[in-house]
Order: C-alpha cells, then sequence, then structure tokens
C-alpha cells in the first residue's frame, strides 16, 4: 500500500494533476433467495477491486478489480483528468488519518451459511397459508472494508457491516391479488436477525395481504391524512430529500434551488439526514470521498437550511461539506446520496391526531411511486388506507394513492406526532444503488388521495 501511495504522487507530478483519490475497496458478501419453497439464490462472494478519481477542474475516473492493474487505473484517470481539464473547483480541506469500524455483537462472516439458509427456509415455512398463493424471502449481508487515501494525505480505513431481510406475500381469492411485505436491516451483526420474532411478523404480512382482498376501493378527493412513519419517511426521502441533494440544485432540477434561508414548511417541521444514526441501515463513518459523515439539518423549524453536498457542489454553492458523495462500489464514482432520512418528532399522539380528522384517511407503508424534483409534485402508493370519519378509525381501503405539491404539503401539516421511527431500510436508485433508511413519526397534513392504477 505504501508503494502504491508513493507511485500514485509520482504519476500525478508527471501528469500535472493537483488532486486525486484512491478508494481500495474488500466486499465479502452472501446472498440466499427463496421463493415458495424453491432455493433461488445461494452465493458467497468475495471482491475486491481499486476506484481511482483525478481532478485537473474536471474529473477522470477509471477502476480495476485486479489489484496487479492498479498502476494502470491510476494513470488512466490522471490521463483522462488531463485530457478533460475544465474550470470547475472542489472543496480540499485537511488531510484525515483515521480507522473507523463499526462493531457488532455477533459478527454474521461467522455464522456458517447453513445457518442463514436454515433461517430462510423456517421464514418461508412461517409464510405458508391458505390464501397465500405466493411467497418469497431474501437474505443479504456484506463487509464492506474500504483503504481510501488522497493527495492531500489523507488516509482512512473503514470497516462496515450490513445486513438486511425482506419477506412478502401475494394473496389470492376470487380472481383478485393483494401483497404485503416487510424488511429488516441495518448496520449491525446476525444479533439482529436473532431479535426479530419472525413468527409474528410472519401471521402480520399474511393477515394484511389477505385483508386487503376484502377492502374496498379509497374515495377520491382532497382530505386530510395521516402518514404513518414509514410513508412519511418515503415522503421526506422522495419528495424532499432528492430535491435537497445539491447535484439536483446544480443542475435545474429542483424546487428548492436558490431558497437557502427560506421557509418551506411549517414552523413545527425539522427534516434531518444522519449517516451517524447507530444501526441503521443507511450509516457510514465517511463518505467516498474520504469526508466525515454528519448530521444535516435539511429543514429546520421550517426553513431550508441546508442542501446535502459533495466535494464539488460544496465548492460551487459556497458551503460547508457534509459527507454525502457516495458510490455504489469501487467501480463508480461518488454522487450526491442520502443517508438515514427522517422527520423530527413533535408533541402530538397518534390518537389525538384521529380525532382531530372529521373526514380524511390514515395511510400505513409504501408501494412505490415517482416524484418530479424540478416541478415539485409527487405521488405515493401507500401499501394499505383506512377511513377516517368523525375521529374515528374506520374500514380499510386499498390500493390508495397519496398526491400534490411538495411544498403544498409541507405547509399544510397541522400535526407532528411523538413517535418517531427510522427502521425502514432499503436501497435508493440514481444512477447507482446505495443503502438508505428513512422514517419519522407520524404526521397530519392535506393531500389528494384516490385509487392507484
Amino acid at each position: 500500500m505504501e508503494e502504491l501511495v508513493r507511485k500514485a504522487g509520482e504519476l500525478a507530478g508527471r501528469y500535472g494533476i493537483p488532486y486525486y483519490e484512491i478508494r481500495i475497496t474488500r466486499v465479502t458478501a452472501a446472498h440466499l433467495g427463496m421463493q415458495n419453497g424453491q432455493l433461488e439464490e445461494l452465493s458467497l462472494n468475495t471482491e475486491m477491486g481499486i476506484g481511482v478519481r483525478a481532478f485537473n477542474g474536471a474529473w477522470g475516473f477509471s477502476s480495476a478489480n485486479d489489484m496487479r492493474r492498479a498502476e494502470d487505473a491510476i494513470k488512466t484517470a490522471m490521463k483522462i483528468a488531463r485530457l478533460s481539464r475544465g474550470k470547475s473547483e472542489i472543496y480540499l480541506g485537511d488531510p484525515v488519518t483515521d480507522r473507523a469500524v463499526i462493531g457488532v455483537k455477533k459478527p454474521f462472516t461467522e455464522v456458517d451459511i447453513e445457518d442463514k439458509l436454515a433461517l430462510v427456509k423456517e421464514i418461508d415455512s412461517l409464510l405458508r397459508g391458505d390464501a397465500i398463493s405466493s411467497r418469497r424471502v431474501h437474505y443479504g449481508d456484506g463487509l464492506k472494508e474500504t483503504f481510501y487515501f488522497n493527495s492531500l494525505g489523507s488516509e482512512i480505513e473503514t470497516v462496515t457491516p450490513r445486513l438486511r431481510i425482506a419477506l412478502s406475500v401475494t394473496a389470492r381469492e376470487n380472481g383478485e391479488m393483494q401483497g404485503y411485505w416487510k424488511s429488516f436491516g441495518g448496520t449491525a451483526g446476525w444479533e439482529l436477525m436473532e431479535g426479530i420474532d419472525f413468527s409474528l411478523w410472519a401471521d402480520r404480512i399474511k393477515e394484511k395481504a389477505v385483508s386487503l382482498l376484502h377492502a374496498r376501493s379509497p374515495p377520491s378527493g382532497e382530505f386530510d391524512v395521516i402518514m404513518d412513519p414509514e410513508l412519511t419517511g418515503v415522503f421526506i426521502h422522495e419528495a424532499l430529500g432528492h430535491a435537497a441533494e445539491a447535484d439536483a440544485v446544480k443542475n435545474g432540477d429542483s424546487i428548492l434551488a436558490g431558497r437557502l434561508g427560506e421557509r418551506i414548511a411549517v414552523e413545527e417541521l425539522t427534516v434531518v439526514d444522519d449517516p451517524t444514526l447507530p444501526g441503521r441501515f443507511g450509516s457510514y463513518a465517511y463518505d467516498d470521498e474520504g469526508i466525515r459523515a454528519r448530521r444535516v439539518e435539511i429543514i429546520r423549524d421550517g426553513v431550508l437550511v441546508n442542501y446535502l453536498n459533495d466535494r464539488e457542489t460544496s465548492a460551487l454553492l459556497g458551503l460547508e461539506p457534509n459527507g454525502h458523495g457516495r458510490a455504489q462500489g469501487y467501480n463508480y464514482q461518488p454522487l450526491v446520496r442520502m443517508s438515514n432520512t427522517y422527520v423530527e418528532p413533535g408533541d402530538w399522539s397518534f390518537e389525538e391526531m384521529v380525532e382531530e380528522v372529521k373526514n380524511g384517511l390514515y395511510m400505513v407503508g409504501d408501494k412505490g411511486g415517482e416524484v418530479d424534483t424540478a416541478g415539485g409534485t409527487f405521488t405515493f402508493g401507500a401499501r394499505e388506507g383506512y377511513v377516517i370519519e368523525n375521529g374515528e378509525v374506520k374500514e380499510m381501503v386499498r390500493d390508495v394513492a397519496l398526491s400534490g405539491s411538495i411544498l403544498d404539503v409541507l405547509k399544510n401539516i397541522r400535526a407532528i406526532g411523538n413517535d418517531l421511527k427510522v427502521d425502514f431500510p432499503g436501497y435508493c436508485g440514481k444512477g447507482q444503488w446505495v443503502p438508505v433508511d428513512d422514517g419519522g413519526p407520524h404526521v397530519l397534513t392535506r393531500a389528494l388521495v384516490g385509487g392507484l392504477r
């Protein structure tokens, strides 16, 4: 490694490169998938590679999956940067030397693959049911070890464990089909799996899917809406979080461009992205540009106070870098990405919120959707919904969608719950996939409601 650091410095001098950074990553991963009792995937892999970025007013990038080609990757990145000379600037800062290890109680790398398979088979069996036509279980874990160094003199080692399991079923009856699912995950060890009551959750998932078969379609129109913590998290991630990513601001694709310091929501609303949350699926110690991870308030007391940024966008916008340059792997360049995004809790109980609603809906869970961050509109599906009449939760509805203007929904918030939950692990796609988490408390607002097509 010392020889590689020395060689990179020599090549930078030869090619006239003022800044470069190198990531060497090794990932040891296991993936198991089972559908309807049939094993679809069983893999154990270790992958190692190098990714090199060189900056000369514009970026040059190269990668290799064979460390014998490390020097070639460095040369190629620097040649590209020299040829692509531009006028952009980046944040440099002081060099950092650190070793950051996210510790666990029971490393999943020490759990035999037979035990992991036994868990998947057990869950598959628990998901069986009379009305269940299809069931699926997927387990994945990965230990990511990264050595990062740059031309400033930074040398950073990080070790990040991450695992996730997802359960899903489809219920069928009289030609109708409804699905339901749940996932668990985090930067943790096998102790996370041992702490989950899979029997309880399997029963709950099956019961929800079957109940949805008998639910009616939702009403249409503008209503008071209570979002549960999962839907709150999805809304704040998709509708607000992506608009707050500084590359979207830079490219003119964000409704939040030029609005720092402006009140864009009710005074009670504070929105945070925090990669330092212990155990969450989107957590990390340093981003992929060697910047220390830190808690960022995007909205504080209703005012837009910050964007998520990387080295380039922080310099362009004159902001302090906040550690949100993330890459899918060594063979990808970092992009501005979220980590764990959530709404901070307020003072309301769920029961108090329900009492406030005379004619509205309670919407639970995430069923996908779409967002226009430039135009400021969104549509999300909820996995289940319930009609609220005169302060009481009534019948279940299915295939329900929430839509509207992002800023209108933020300004129409009437109550923020005291029941914060950030425990909805998943992967966010933006040309690359990275692990994220999101959440919040229950939130009462107003929006358009209709049926999913």
